[in-house]
């Protein structure tokens, strides 16, 4: 997926550990935001299932509503 939406696994791992600001969504899972300036500023949103072990990366996209969001 990642290859497919041309994100560095790199980006994810630091929208993971530092993010701008992350929430609790309403499927449980854990939702972190951040500004990738490498790419042109916009918001990633990484989705993490933290109830299973290892915990499971739902999913990673650039959020174009994420700036409404915050």
């Amino acid at each position: 997926m990642l290859k497919e939406r041309n994100i560095p696994e790199e980006w994810v791992w630091r929208t993971i550990d530092n993010s701008d600001w992350k929430n609790v969504g309403e499927d449980n899972n854990v939702h972190y935001f951040k500004n990738i300036p490498e790419h042109s500023g916009r918001i990633l949103h990484v989705v993490v299932n933290p109830y299973i072990s290892p915990k499971k990366i739902v999913t990673v996209f650039f959020d174009r509503r994420a700036r409404r969001k915050r």
